[in-house]
């Protein structure tokens, strides 16, 4: 009891900690409902590396480069540093692409999800049950025996890949900002001050991989061993994140009407985030946590951030991501949505990750054998 008590304090602590850290980078200059935005942030570092083309969401996020090395000072701290890798690299690659590609369909992770809930946005109460049902599906395979099998030790040089990633795109940020293509408008040009983001980015990855804190996990764990702790995490974060607004008066109750670049196409919305919910179910762990072990020397996740980066990338160039909801200046209101190709590139997802799910269930006709 002793043991589960304290786990369940660092969980509430990290969530209180990234509540009260969504608020105040906010406040000093992030988006409005996007303190942090695990997506959004590697979408905003795949535009400042080029790797797409929309001019609006173009910014070097230190924030992702904090939860990095937050983790893996954490991990060289507590003796956790542990390079692995080898479990299905190539298929994680695709799943953490598809994973993005769902997220910018709904504007944000599961992170900004409980964000936006907690700023009033109704319309991430929908994405929030279709991320449910991406966890039943998942679970679902999980039970049929679904695994994309162990990883293995290797060498300390593939536990260092996104740490020093991330320390090498730092220090070229501090040393040639010029190299990188960053926002004159829209929400890439808006963030707080660089060493600012990065310091309470570290603290938040380090409470992170001491808490081991993940919504997937969380409501995972609650629906296979009835287990709250990870999910209590996440909703400190939403109270935390309500009762911030409020007192800092930018709450003006729930709503579904032109909230911070969000969108109410709400059938899209759903099915961005079943696919968040399922896709992090195979992974193993919602984008921060993938973040967060790949600083802690999982190359596995490494490979998984990487090709969230480039599903970002690809979400921009083929146009699949959603477009926020806008008031023109006649005072029409378009409620946003996503266009046809991104409706096309959902269905090849559900398509992909069912294929996935049913093709690494051990087959049941080894007796035949």
């Amino acid at each position: 009891m002793g043991k589960n008590s304290k786990v369940n304090i660092w969980v509430l602590i990290t969530g209180l900690v990234i509540g009260i850290a969504a608020l105040a980078l906010t406040a000093l200059g992030n988006p409005k409902n996007m303190g942090f935005c695990i997506a959004c942030f590697e979408r905003d570092i795949a535009g400042a590396l080029g790797l797409h083309q929309a001019a609006v969401v173009q910014y070097v996020r230190p924030e992702i480069i904090g939860l990095v090395l937050g983790s893996f000072i954490m991990s060289l701290a507590t003796k956790e540093f542990k390079a692995k890798a080898g479990s299905s690299p190539a298929v994680r690659f695709i799943l953490g692409a598809s994973v993005m590609i769902g997220a910018l369909v709904f504007l944000g992770c599961p992170l900004r999800m409980v964000i936006r809930m907690g700023g009033g946005d109704l319309n991430a109460f929908v994405g929030l049950a279709g991320f449910a049902i991406g966890i039943l599906i998942g679970i679902f395979f999980l039970k049929k025996g679904f695994s994309l099998k162990r990883n293995y030790s290797v060498t300390l040089t593939e536990g260092f890949v996104m740490p020093v990633s991330a320390v090498v795109l730092l220090a070229l940020v501090i040393a040639v900002p010029g190299i990188f293509l960053f926002s004159e408008k829209g929400p890439g040009s808006m963030h707080a001050p660089l060493f600012v983001s990065l310091a309470i980015a570290m603290v938040v990855g380090a409470l992170a991989q001491k808490s081991r804190i993940c919504m997937v996990g969380g409501m995972r764990d609650v629906v296979m061993f009835k287990d709250f702790n990870l999910l209590s995490g996440f909703v400190v974060v939403f109270v935390t994140i309500l009762i911030g607004n409020v007192i800092l008066g930018n709450f003006s109750g729930f709503s579904t009407y032109l909230q911070p670049i969000a969108h109410a196409s709400q059938l899209w919305n759903l099915l961005g985030m079943v696919i968040v919910g399922w896709g992090s179910v195979l992974l193993g762990g919602c984008p921060l946590r993938q973040l967060i072990l790949a600083g802690e020397g999982n190359g596995d996740s490494a490979v998984t951030v990487f090709g969230m980066v480039v599903g970002a990338a690809l979400a921009h160039n083929l146009k699949l991501a959603g477009s926020a909801a806008s008031l023109a200046e006649d005072g029409t209101y378009n409620a946003g949505g996503i266009a046809d190709t991104g409706k096309v590139a959902v269905a090849i997802i559900f398509v992909v990750l069912l294929a996935v799910s049913i093709l690494n269930i051990p087959r049941l006709d080894k007796k035949s054998k």
